[in-house]
């Protein structure tokens, strides 16, 4: 990065994440609000482009398509595997969620369907698929140091 370069900011927002027909999913009242550097690869890219030319004090009401948050969700991500490799578990439930650690890289599957000694396992993020309502409240804006950048994230 040269000296001509800014740095990204951090941002904290609180947020609330509602459905289309308007019920809370999630929100950060009552708890730490959200914290990201801008451009970091962890948050979905329309809150990042919400908040992007915004200062602290803004509220924003935000529709994020799929494709700006988790993505669309995918069938071939949706499989059936036996009940076997739930050895252990002695009442497996739908809902539940474990970590796969299949080739490179773990991955998060839900418990979506039990048929017999067949499992149907999801390993969509919970929100694909979905069009997410948010509101944004911007409280907190400041630039990025080096080792934010580097690492990703925020240090505090």
């Amino acid at each position: 990065m040269t000296a001509s370069q800014a740095r990204p900011d951090v941002f904290t927002v609180h947020y609330v994440l509602k459905n289309k027909i308007g019920e809370l999913v999630d929100t950060s009242e009552g708890s730490e609000p959200l914290h990201f550097v801008y451009g970091s690869p962890g948050i979905i890219e329309g809150i990042q482009q919400a908040v992007k030319d915004r200062n602290v004090g803004d509220c924003l009401e935000v529709t994020v398509p799929p494709a700006m948050a988790y993505g669309e969700h995918k069938p071939e991500l949706v499989r059936k595997v036996p009940r076997s490799l739930f050895e252990g578990i002695e009442n497996l439930q739908v809902g539940m969620k474990f970590q796969t650690n299949t080739g490179d890289e773990a991955q998060i599957v839900q418990v979506v369907g039990i048929d017999g000694n067949l499992v149907r396992v999801d390993a969509n993020h919970p929100l694909a698929g979905f069009t997410l309502y948010f509101d944004l409240e911007i409280v907190g804006r400041r630039e990025a140091t080096e080792d934010e950048v580097a690492q990703g994230h925020p240090l505090f």
